[in-house]
């Protein structure tokens, strides 16, 4: 009987994280060939895929929802499945940065994400505190639910909307502060099961986040700071990088796609305001890392799909 449900009836919010990582890296190269010279067509074909790809599974999760509205909150009641449904609107805040690439500013775009992650993450509060204590415990996929208004800044800045874009980062900070603490102390008790360690690596994405916006706003010291500690999670999380993956491919390593992505259009902003040789260095690390890694991912991801695995895997909902 599972076998016979159309795909579209069990799209699986664990794409959406992915989507989130396809559109940076295509960003990122965009952004490189800009500041390094590089062949601007890498970028503009990895944009022009990523928005087809990330298009493609908005209709179809918009069918799911159209099928069976009640389908939403059935997805909300686990931690990735949360995660990857803010990626959805956290996406949708980037696409207009992608659309500026090619001349359109579409800051209704923009404002439609904006409003989507705000609706979703009070979603998302409400089914965490109406369930059980257990659901309100700190994890990692909780920074795209309630942090991933940082994404705002990266179109909203160069649209026009610096005071909006502003005051969303802010009530991100606050966010970000609550999550960085309480996940903290967790894992001072409590270390995340083989499968979900990939989740570890979504702390480099709100850093290099905020890092990009403080850039934005040119607002020196507290980059650095953020710069800094980029560069020190990046590091660690390479470290740790057999550890992190000792359970093998998962919806999970969906998590590995964005912070990726973050890190390295960080470096390339870093390297522009004249941060040199550390910039570069990062440049190329989250590049030649980066582009198979997230390419694997958006492959394999896509492949089971098509084969009911990723809905099966990551318990997605049927509409």
């Amino acid at each position: 009987m599972q076998a016979q449900t159309p795909l579209w009836r069990r799209t699986p919010p664990a794409i959406f994280p992915v989507s989130l990582g396809f559109l940076g890296l295509g960003l990122a190269w965009r952004n490189a060939g800009a500041a390094l010279g590089l062949p601007t067509e890498i970028g503009d074909f990895l944009l022009g895929a990523s928005t087809i790809f990330y298009l493609f599974f908005v209709a179809l999760f918009v069918l799911k929802l159209a099928a069976r509205p009640g389908v939403l909150f059935e997805d909300l009641k686990t931690p990735p499945s949360r995660s990857g449904i803010s990626a959805m609107a956290m996406a949708m805040i980037l696409l207009p940065a992608v659309l500026l690439q090619f001349g359109l500013a579409w800051v209704w775009l923009w404002w439609i994400g904006v409003a989507l992650h705000v609706v979703i993450a009070l979603l998302v509060a409400r089914v965490m505190f109406a369930g059980a204590p257990e659901t309100r415990s700190f994890t990692p996929f909780q920074y795209l639910t309630f942090v991933g208004l940082i994404v705002a800044p990266i179109a909203g800045v160069p649209l026009g909307q610096q005071a909006a874009s502003f005051w969303l980062s802010m009530a991100a900070m606050v966010g970000f502060v609550i999550i960085t603490i309480g996940y903290g102390r967790k894992l001072t008790r409590v270390l995340p099961p083989p499968p979900l360690r990939p989740s570890l690596v979504i702390t480099l994405a709100p850093v290099s986040l905020f890092g990009l916006m403080f850039a934005q706003y040119q607002a020196e010291i507290w980059f650095q700071a953020f710069y800094l500690l980029s560069w020190i999670l990046a590091l660690l999380l390479l470290i740790s990088a057999r550890w992190l993956l000792s359970a093998g491919w998962t919806p999970v390593w969906g998590a590995l796609t964005f912070p990726i992505a973050a890190f390295t259009n960080l470096q390339i902003v870093a390297f522009t305001m004249g941060y040199g040789v550390v910039a570069l260095a990062g440049i190329w690390l989250g590049l030649t890392i980066g582009t198979p890694l997230i390419l694997f991912v958006v492959i394999r991801a896509a492949r089971a799909w098509s084969r009911g695995e990723l809905s099966k895997m990551s318990g997605a909902a049927t509409a």
